[in-house]
């Protein structure tokens, strides 16, 4: 089968590593916005119907529901799947390239208060 232009430029583009990790960040967010919204579709309910379930806006929904949005918590995710009657699983995989990885405040020492 003969390779579409987007599919030669997004071949190359994923040879820039910074490239490839930012696109594998975004299929996350994908997932997780197609994932609530067939759960909400398959239950026959709306973004509003949800949210009234919730005790939310018909905004928030669709914020959740949005690929761009990343800003899903623990507590939403489990409020929204026991509405739609399913679970929360959370899977951390080894990163295929250790270099890879990446620890958000390695290096910075807490410090406790002194005593007065």
């Amino acid at each position: 089968m003969k390779k579409t232009n987007f599919d030669q430029y997004l071949e190359e583009q994923m040879q820039d590593p910074a490239f490839a990790a930012r696109f594998e960040h975004a299929g996350e967010a994908w997932d997780v916005a197609l994932q609530i919204a067939a759960l909400r579709q398959e239950a026959g309910l709306s973004q509003k119907e949800l949210a009234k379930l919730l005790k939310t806006s018909q905004q928030q929904i669709s914020r959740l529901e949005s690929p761009g949005y990343e800003g899903h918590s623990l507590a939403m995710l489990r409020r929204v799947a026991e509405a739609l009657y399913s679970r929360v699983r959370v899977i951390f995989e080894p990163a295929e390239n250790k270099n890879d990885v990446h620890v958000a405040n390695s290096g910075v020492p807490y410090r406790s208060k002194k005593a007065k």
